[in-house]
């Protein structure tokens, strides 16, 4: 992500080991393949009369939208390129096959008629400063500049010095801090981070303990579900939250503290339940752990005004709903303060992680045009949903998101799902109160994703501490699956809980 971040090389190592990984999987053959049927899929819904959808009445202009959703599905699940290569392949086909600026073929029909469904082309592109976007870049700007001050290697010696030297608690210090990190920085980054301070400890500990195979998933798992804390932890958070919170739509006015504060505490109980079961499937050899934490960073007058900066905007992030400033507008503090501080230069602003946002506006764009063109009104008229089983719906959802995200992008799998749900959740409205509300079906998305970590290809953190190599893929699936199974049922119970009682 940065390459000044404590563990670049291991981010690189991942980037590299994914690209391979993909490039095996997808010889050129198979590659123009799966483009291929992405493509005739995606004709074949655009030319397809209405009766195939069950749609009656649908426009040239919604033919289109289903059309670009269903190549963007397809995409994102072959995993054939980049999912952000495919996310701004489908920004661009919607701004030339469904805009009110798009190829003039395509914006009348064969009387000469202009279409009256057209999507605004601003609409779309604004999908690329969408507040949430800011939030964001806000986080980035801050983890770059906590790198820079070397406030990340200060905070991680001084939140794990409390834990002492007894394996045991190493163990939990890693997996609580590692969570923390990861709530406010990229998980990728995090976890990159967290295993350079803990490679020379796996080093020291006995080849034939079990010990060190706990202490090198403790870091994948804290990072995954330590992200689910706050809106800017993982991207799925900010997808579902954007769904939510868009004044066109649902208009929830969700705020980053209130998020925390329903989230946070489900974070802690998985990471203490996660500490017990490492605890018991990987037990120490070794009853100490002497951590040995350096710094090279020379310190420089503008890191005090890092860390005020860091701790003022985490303070307004956490108190939005008692000064009015909602947490999009607070990103931008740490911005513009650090950009005229000279903290961050233009240097620093390349290394944000502009693949990522390109991917939740491609998320967001597919919303906008579903809204606009009246597709998602369509579905909503056209389609029973509230015949269907609310319960059916969530549970259903959430596993098939949880499948799909141990296999894909977790980004690519909120995109995917929450602009669907979000027109079934504003459809089935009544029906989900007693089951929490909309909030439960969207929230729960970003959730399943956070919980997918089956595998090594599932998550970065995952491919990281795979690579160490101390870790063999049974030992990931069988922590995987038990912290997904727990994780679910603690998730939907708190949202189902926050609801009903009006917290959320």
């Amino acid at each position: 992500m940065f390459t000044i971040f404590h563990g670049f090389h291991l981010v690189e190592a991942y980037h590299q080991w994914k690209k391979e990984h993909r490039k095996n999987n997808n010889p050129i053959g198979l590659k123009v393949l799966k483009l291929c049927i992405a493509i005739a899929a995606a004709l074949f819904l655009w030319i397809a009369p209405s009766s195939v959808y069950g749609l009656p009445g649908l426009s040239p202009v919604e033919h289109r939208v289903i059309a670009i959703f269903a190549f963007a599905a397809l995409m994102w699940l072959f995993d054939a390129v980049p999912a952000w290569t495919s996310s701004l392949v489908v920004v661009v086909l919607l701004l030339f096959c469904t805009s009110d600026s798009a190829l003039w073929f395509f914006q009348t029909g064969a009387d000469g008629v202009k279409y009256e469904n057209l999507v605004s082309n601003t609409a779309i592109l604004h999908c690329f400063a969408d507040p949430t976007i800011m939030l964001f870049i806000g986080g980035f700007i801050i983890a770059i500049a906590a790198t820079k001050s070397g406030l990340d290697v200060k905070l991680a010696k001084v939140m794990l010095a409390p834990f002492g030297t007894r394996s045991e608690s190493v163990l939990l210090g890693f997996l609580l801090v590692t969570a923390v990190f990861s709530m406010f920085i990229s998980n990728t980054a995090t976890a990159a981070m967290m295993l350079t301070f803990l490679a020379p400890v796996l080093k020291a500990l006995p080849a034939d303990g079990k010990g060190k195979i706990g202490l090198a998933l403790a870091i994948p798992i804290g990072a995954n579900i330590g992200g689910m804390g706050t809106p800017i932890g993982t991207p799925p958070n900010a997808i579902a939250l954007k769904f939510l919170n868009d004044p066109a739509g649902m208009n929830m006015g969700i705020g980053f503290g209130q998020w925390m504060m329903v989230m946070v505490p489900v974070t802690l109980v998985l990471l203490f339940f996660a500490w017990f079961v490492l605890g018991r499937m990987f037990p120490f050899k070794q009853k100490t752990i002497h951590l040995q934490i350096e710094s090279h960073h020379e310190a420089k007058p503008t890191d005090a005004l890092v860390y005020v900066t860091f701790a003022v905007t985490v303070a307004l992030w956490l108190t939005d709903s008692v000064t009015g400033v909602n947490a999009n507008v607070v990103a931008m503090l740490p911005v513009g303060v650090l950009c005229m501080a000279g903290v961050i230069t233009k240097r620093d602003l390349e290394q944000i992680s502009w693949s990522i946002l390109w991917m939740i506006a491609g998320a967001f764009a597919l919303g906008v045009a579903m809204r606009q063109s009246g597709l998602a009104a369509h579905m909503i008229e056209a389609i029973p949903f509230g015949q269907w089983s609310p319960l059916a719906v969530i549970i259903g959802s959430g596993l098939l998101c949880y499948l799909m995200a141990n296999f894909i992008s977790h980004t690519a799998t909120a995109a995917l799902f929450v602009p669907i749900l979000a027109i079934a959740g504003t459809s089935m409205e009544a029906q989900l109160g007693a089951f929490g509300g909309v909030s439960t079906l969207l929230i729960g998305v970003a959730v399943c994703s956070s919980l997918a970590m089956v595998l090594p290809i599932s998550t970065p953190p995952n491919a990281l501490a795979d690579a160490t190599g101390f870790i063999k893929q049974k030992d990931m699936v069988r922590t995987g699956l038990i912290m997904g199974l727990v994780g679910l049922v603690l998730g939907y119970a708190v949202l189902i809980f926050c609801g009903v009682n009006g917290i959320f």
